[in-house]
């Protein structure tokens, strides 16, 4: 079974479409009405939907961090920093993310790229 992602609203539509168009399950939280909800909603979100959240927000990883530290459970977490992982290298990780690893892999877990 392939990992399906979940964007938040800070992540390039670059990345979108180029995944798409390597046929990797991506939902945007502007796709899902979700733009305006904080950043803790968005991943309760992407766990309700079975997804692996992708951000490029640190305020993400901040929430994911206390959430291991408290036991709450997420469905995981990519974390790429804006200016240190070019589209390219997103697009090729995330894929072989999506491809290779299976969700219940990803549970309660945060991983940066580059890989």
């Amino acid at each position: 079974m392939s990992v399906c992602l979940y964007t938040d609203v800070h992540v390039p539509f670059a990345i979108t479409s180029e995944l798409r168009l390597r046929d990797v399950d991506v939902l945007t939280a502007q796709e899902d009405s979700a733009t305006l909800l904080a950043d803790s909603q968005l991943l309760n979100r992407a766990a309700e939907a079975g997804r692996v959240f992708f951000s490029q927000d640190t305020d993400v990883l901040k929430i994911a961090c206390q959430w291991q530290r408290n036991r709450e459970a997420f469905a995981g977490v990519i974390y790429a920093h804006q200016l240190r992982v070019s589209i390219g290298q997103c697009v090729a990780d995330l894929e072989l993310i999506a491809k290779a690893t299976d969700p219940e892999e990803w549970t309660d877990r945060v991983v940066f790229l580059p890989l």
